[in-house]
């Protein structure tokens, strides 16, 4: 199975993916991680890479794909894999999904995890982060729902995106409601 996991920070992503990863055993890929090991590799395009993260800049989107469809070739996922952070934009997801098809393959599904703003503000709060203060939280999220909108009607369209709200009952709940989603796709 191939999996994109949208959603904001604190919305469950990475406690679930690492339930899917174990139960599909497949992959669990965070672009940022791979953004900071490209970097510390010092390859030529590492390096580039580091330059927009170090002046706090995105990395450019051919840039960012070419660092993870290197990823996505290795054989750790021609089972499948689960994707955290990517594709972020419609473009992106575009260019993404003409990559596998050229591959002769595609997406199996998209998990959107949806949380209320109270219980995001309640995790963050609860991680500590100096940059979590309720305001900037709140701006944060309208960033998000502004920039993600457009994406997730994209899949929408598409027919493969699945809602699983994060924040209703426990980790093991949700991993249910998980597990009966892909169930039904595959």
């Amino acid at each position: 199975m191939r999996i994109v996991l949208i959603g904001p920070p604190g919305a469950g992503k990475g406690t679930q993916s690492a339930l899917m990863a174990k139960k599909l055993q497949v992959p669990h890929l965070s672009t940022g991680e791979i953004l900071r090991t490209v970097c510390a590799e010092k390859s030529e395009v590492g390096l580039q890479a580091a330059q927009y993260m170090e002046r706090g800049q995105l990395v450019p989107d051919g840039m960012i794909q070419e660092i993870l469809f290197k990823e996505l070739c290795s054989p750790a996922c021609e089972a499948g894999y689960i994707l955290d952070g990517f594709p972020r934009t419609v473009p992106q997801a575009e260019e993404f999904d003409a990559w596998l098809e050229r591959r002769g393959s595609s997406l199996s599904l998209v998990l959107e995890f949806r949380v209320t703003e109270e219980i995001l503000l309640e995790r963050l709060a609860d991680r500590g982060r100096v940059d979590d203060g309720r305001e900037i939280i709140r701006k944060r999220m309208q960033q998000y729902d502004d920039l993600t909108h457009p994406l997730l009607e994209y899949y929408k369209d598409r027919g493969i995106l699945h809602t699983v709200h994060g924040g209703v009952g426990s980790a093991e709940d949700v991993f249910a409601k998980i597990e009966q989603i892909i169930e039904n796709v595959s």
